[in-house]
């Protein structure tokens, strides 16, 4: 810090110490306004101008310094200016005392802090120098944000000083004339009758409308400005209530929501009813798996007291068993149900032509145009291909797309290529390599399943290398190539090249959504990885939002069902009340065996977060039925809060691990802690005693080992 910034903040710290030290915050409250009010009458009659400069320069500095009682200082200036001279008063001195605090936040502490925070600064800057001058506006009309707070926080933007300034008095203007006004009014109260006069209630009243009356005026201002461009096109009557585009589990749980409130709702589906989860990802490898897995364990008939056997199958009775279970599940999501449930169904793609009309290419031929109050964008993703030079040339599948191919191989595979080590990777190398496919699980990262503890990692790894998987983590592919009828993809490591022959390659290194082909660039909606949305499923248009992995920022199924009701109910109901979508329970679970399942913090995420936490474990290999089911690996672990049972997250690695966590779900959802769940009654022998055990684990490490001393002592003094 050089010298001139050392002074400024000498100065100021001497300033604040003053205060302090001479106890001036006794002058701020509303006992020393009435007692005094009489003498600052006599006193202002006197002298006005002096004694209104004399406030006025009371007010920038308190302000300025940051110190406690501006409001006391407001109702003080209605008591003794009135409303107008008070108001201007204080709307000019509130407004340059936050100026100099701004620009001091600026001066001594922008450079320290863009040198720690400067990308996070940069994108705050962005934003700020995209819609500043609006955003402060917003801000500042809103009560309940810190003064100095603010101050500080706009002082390491780059925001120019006139535009705070102007903005400021803009901005503080109707909250500085309702408790200005509400001073006027505290200054008349002489008796317990005077307290209940209609104008001292009014100016409270105000007080408490002002926050809401704000939030309609800046939503208002808001609409406004976003809808601005297609004013001239809003039609005057809808032909629906909601438009939904996309008829995966977000699409179908919105539409499904909209025609039980009785809302004209039409569902928009290019391709199949179900989306990816029914058609492509949670259903088909779900079967895939169950039917690997008796594989495996008629392979291991041994360790059931039986004969290991190689079990003789059909790998196109394998593929045709995938394809029966989703004919199975298939009128589910039909569009007889739905249009039977009273939903639209059209079947074609949408494009959103303006906030309120979308255009619908059907795929019978021909278009059909409909006007909507609202819309849900519930689009999905797709599987994420990796630029790698040959790809194309040697072919490739991915999740998508292997269910269609391989229902046409005779036999598995033979050598089996898996690009990626994230749950759908490590799924398919496991389920695959069970089969009988030479499976080879390339990852360029230094384990499996990053967002996973590491012995997490280390457990997936262990046991899909003991399921003839071979894993190879922190490799990275660089092409494939195809010579004399031979694929390879040629992958590097440590510096050296390794050459891997195959004859099916497998695409598994994430999804990405579909943000293309429905009108999203036209309309100037925002795109980075995801739809752009704010805490309601919002987009920029408010009549607009997004739902599912079009939305993110999870690419679950229950997730995307679980926005659909946020989306839905906000678009039908919005202008009564909007809810924010609740993402503070979250589980999902990988489906490799044992499976892994997991919901809230690990230890690695809270260690990143900084949050404390104590460890509970608990052991597959002790629970009874884990035993007799020859099930017994994998554990429970459990992040509590120090001290307390309050769950911060859990992590069970195990077989139904997926159903397991289901408990401890609806345990953090609804604020139960280990020790309610220790106290539940678990039927015996389950796998559902895993929950109660590990309550017991923590129960025991908790123990009151004073008071069991005293315990102790008493039984030891009954027995004489």
């Amino acid at each position: 810090m050089n010298s001139r910034k050392l002074i400024i903040a000498v100065l100021l710290l001497a300033g604040i110490g003053v205060f302090f030290a001479l106890d001036l915050g006794r002058y701020l409250s509303l006992g020393f306004i009435k007692d005094s009010q009489s003498s600052f009458q006599a006193v202002f009659e006197q002298k006005p101008v002096w004694v209104t400069l004399a406030f006025f320069a009371a007010y920038v500095a308190v302000t300025a310094l940051s110190l406690p009682g501006a409001a006391i200082m407001t109702l003080a200036a209605g008591a003794g200016f009135g409303l107008v001279l008070g108001t201007i008063v204080v709307s000019f001195a509130s407004t340059l005392g936050a100026t100099l605090a701004m620009l001091a936040a600026r001066y001594l502490l922008r450079d320290s802090i863009q040198a720690r925070f400067g990308k996070r600064l940069d994108e705050i800057n962005k934003g700020v120098e995209k819609e500043g001058a609006f955003y402060l506006f917003s801000l500042r009309l809103i009560p309940v944000v810190p003064f100095f707070a603010l101050n500080l926080l706009m002082g390491l933007t780059r925001i120019k000083t006139w535009t705070y300034f102007w903005v400021s008095q803009l901005g503080m203007l109707a909250g500085t004339v309702v408790y200005v006004n509400a001073g006027t009014q505290i200054a008349k109260i002489d008796s317990l009758r005077s307290i209940a006069s209609p104008a001292l209630i009014g100016s409270f009243v105000l007080l408490g409308v002002l926050p809401l009356a704000v939030n309609k005026v800046l939503q208002f201002f808001r609409r406004r400005k976003v809808y601005a461009r297609w004013a001239k096109v809003r039609p005057t009557r809808f032909d629906r209530n909601l438009i939904v585009i996309g008829a995966g589990a977000g699409g179908l749980v919105s539409a499904y929501i909209a025609a039980v409130v009785k809302a004209k709702v039409t569902l928009v589906e290019a391709h199949k009813m179900g989306g990816d989860c029914l058609n492509y990802g949670c259903v088909p490898s779900k079967a895939l798996i169950r039917s690997a897995k008796l594989a495996h364990q008629m392979k291991h008939g041994a360790s059931y007291g039986l004969s290991d056997s190689t079990p003789g199958f059909s790998f196109k009775a394998v593929m045709q068993r995938i394809q029966a279970v989703i004919r199975a599940i298939e009128p589910h999501d039909s569009v007889e149900r739905y249009t039977g449930l009273g939903v639209e169904v059209l079947q074609g793609y949408a494009r959103i032509v303006n906030p309120w009309t979308v255009e619908i290419t059907l795929n019978e031929g021909g278009t059909q145009t409909l006007t909507t109050r609202s819309i849900v964008i519930a689009a999905g993703a797709r599987p994420l291909v990796p630029p790698l030079p040959g790809l194309e040339e040697a072919g490739y599948v991915t999740s998508d797309t292997l269910w269609d191919v391989f229902a046409q191989l005779d036999e598995v595979p033979r050598r089996l290529v898996v690009l990626g080590g994230g749950p759908i990777g490590c799924e398919l190398a496991q389920a695959f390599a069970r089969l009988g496919s030479q499976v080879t699980q390339v990852e360029m990262a230094h384990r499996l399943m990053l967002r996973e503890d590491e012995e997490v990692s280390a457990l997936a790894q262990k046991t899909l290398s003991a399921d003839g998987v071979q894993v190879l983590t922190d490799h990275k592919a660089l092409r494939c190539e195809v010579s004399a009828g031979v694929k390879t993809l040629v992958v590097t490591h440590a510096g050296s090249e390794l050459r891997i022959d195959f004859d099916q390659l497998i695409c598994a290194v994430g999804r990405v959504a579909r943000l293309e082909g429905y009108g999203l660039e036209a309309l100037g909606i925002p795109v980075q990885r995801t739809v752009d949305t704010n805490e309601y499923l919002q987009t920029i248009y408010p009549n607009i939002y997004a739902a599912g992995d079009v939305a993110g920022p999870y690419q679950l199924t229950h997730v995307a069902s679980h926005q659909a009701w946020y989306a839905a109910v906000n678009a039908l109901f919005g202008e009564f009340r909007l809810f924010k979508a609740d993402y503070s329970v979250i589980p999902w679970t990988t489906f490799i065996d044992p499976e892994v399942a997991r919901v809230g913090l690990n230890e690695q995420e809270a260690k990143e977060k900084n949050i404390a936490f104590e460890v509970t474990r608990y052991g597959m290999d002790d629970l009874d039925r884990a035993i007799a089911d020859g099930e017994a690996r994998g554990f429970v672990k459990v992040l509590t809060v120090p001290g307390k049972d309050k769950i911060l997250g859990v992590t069970i690695v195990g077989t139904h691990a997926g159903d397991l966590l289901a408990e401890y779900v609806l345990a953090m959802r609804h604020g139960l802690g280990l020790n309610k769940i220790l106290s539940t009654i678990h039927t015996y022998p389950t796998l559902a005693e895993a929950n109660k055990f590990a309550a017991g684990e923590w129960k025991r490490a908790h123990q009151p080992k004073r008071l069991l001393e005293w315990v102790r002592r008493y039984h030891d003094w009954k027995r004489g």
